[in-house]
């Protein structure tokens, strides 16, 4: 199996599991892992997701054995992305767990995430650069709107790779580990987005997703909207409830 499961309490641990070639993602990979993300996003129970590579790789992207074979992910203008779910908009957070390399379609799989927990090690780069791999599972659009056109027009034309200080400077890295302990780093990171308020989240989450095709004032729109139906709902004021009983004073949400 080139995709594994986990169920961690609220949350559930999909892990690319092709060490043999680096965690590269081949079709029957592919679909695969757009299934268990699927799945993810339908399970009421499950509050957040982690994606990792298994034995200390995220992932090398498209399997270019594969590929020189002529057994190439699809590359289709609708349905799913070559390498699976990068085409998904999920209801529900993503995290990465980045050790060893998210390189190519590695990083694009780590860029559709919500957010990367990275080892310090752990590289990101436009590796396909070397061998006329295009960045077809969004790289070219995610990556300059999450660290700036500068940035990403560094790392996509000269194909070098970034780790470390300048990853997390960049922003491809939110929160970096020692080696070994990016999984541990996204659980936990994980765990404390499924202790919040969730309709409140989830909607903030989609305005600030779904803003970039809109205009300022079309998005102010939706942003009130989304932001009223939480209010509706109930949980913004069991929640001011809860801080006007005590909870979170002086900065300390050790109860929340």
């Amino acid at each position: 199996m080139s995709v594994r499961q986990e169920k961690h309490g609220d949350l559930v641990i999909i892990t690319i599991d092709r060490p043999a070639v680096r965690n590269a993602i081949d079709h029957p990979t592919a679909a695969a892992l757009a299934e268990a993300f699927r799945a993810f996003d339908a399970n009421r129970q499950q509050r957040a997701a982690v994606l990792t590579g298994a034995d200390g790789h995220f992932c090398a992207g498209a399997d270019l054995k594969a590929v020189a074979e002529g057994r190439g992910n699809r590359v289709t203008l609708d349905g799913e992305g070559p390498l699976g779910p990068t085409r998904m908009l999920l209801n529900k957070p993503v995290i990465a767990a980045v050790e060893g390399h998210a390189v190519a379609g590695g990083l694009e799989l780590a860029l559709w995430c919500d957010l990367r927990v990275a080892a310090r090690d752990a590289v990101f780069g436009v590796y396909c650069r070397r061998w006329g791999v295009p960045l077809v599972d969004g790289g070219t659009v995610r990556l300059p709107r999450l660290i700036g056109q500068s940035h990403a027009m560094d790392m996509i034309l000269t194909g070098r790779g970034v780790s470390g200080d300048e990853a997390r400077m960049m922003g491809l890295a939110n929160r970096l580990t020692e080696p070994g302990e990016a999984l541990h780093g996204a659980v936990e990171l994980a765990e404390q987005l499924t202790r919040f308020p969730q309709r409140c989240m989830l909607s903030d989450r989609r305005s600030a997703i779904t803003q970039w095709s809109r205009g300022m004032d079309e998005a102010l729109s939706q942003e009130a909207l989304l932001g009223r139906e939480v209010i509706k709902s109930g949980e913004t004021v069991a929640g001011a409830a809860r801080f006007n009983s005590g909870a979170g004073r002086h900065g300390d949400f050790s109860d929340i």
